[in-house]
């Protein structure tokens, strides 16, 4: 069984961080307003073309999963962008919710998810505490990548994952 590789999107796939007037090099501009965006104007999202690339790329080494707070919408209006397939995604059943140690709200759930598999998961969110934890309480190798949210993924991200996958 492959190691699953959990994708958040906002920070490492669509780096919000950035200067709103320069976007980073290679990135395109798209308007978004999927049902969780409440604002009446559009979600811009920076979404680079060749990240779908590059993470279809990993899928002979790892089973692909959003990780994100769009859940089953990231479906229906990033993966189109990217020309990823339909992906499975983390149904989170509490967001922005209380979480031990200090750690992220989601590392709890991205535990649950992996049920003891091992996993990759990038997420702009990531810190000292949630890899902490990640060592001792998941018996399976893991991978905690942070992702700067100003830059988004660069190769060395995707050279990391993939070097990660095959020492396993």
């Amino acid at each position: 069984m492959k190691p699953l590789l959990l994708i958040d999107i906002d920070g490492p796939l669509n780096p919000y961080g950035g200067k709103p007037e320069r976007r980073p090099h290679g990135y395109t501009t798209h308007r978004m307003h999927p049902n969780g965006w409440t604002q009446p104007r559009p979600l811009r999202v920076w979404l680079h073309p060749g990240h779908g690339q590059e993470l279809l790329a990993l899928t002979d080494r790892f089973d692909l999963v959003w990780a994100t707070t769009w859940k089953d919408e990231a479906n229906v209006w990033v993966a189109p962008v990217l020309g990823l397939p339909e992906l499975p995604f983390i149904d989170w059943p509490v967001m922005h919710g209380a979480a031990p140690r200090g750690t992220f709200w989601k590392t709890q759930y991205v535990l649950e998810y992996a049920a003891g598999r091992p996993f990759a998961w990038f997420d702009d969110e990531i810190t000292a505490s949630d890899r902490e934890y990640v060592e001792q309480t998941h018996l399976a190798a893991a991978l905690l990548l942070h992702v700067d949210h100003r830059i988004g993924l660069t190769r060395p991200d995707f050279d990391a994952l993939a070097h990660w996958a095959a020492a396993l």
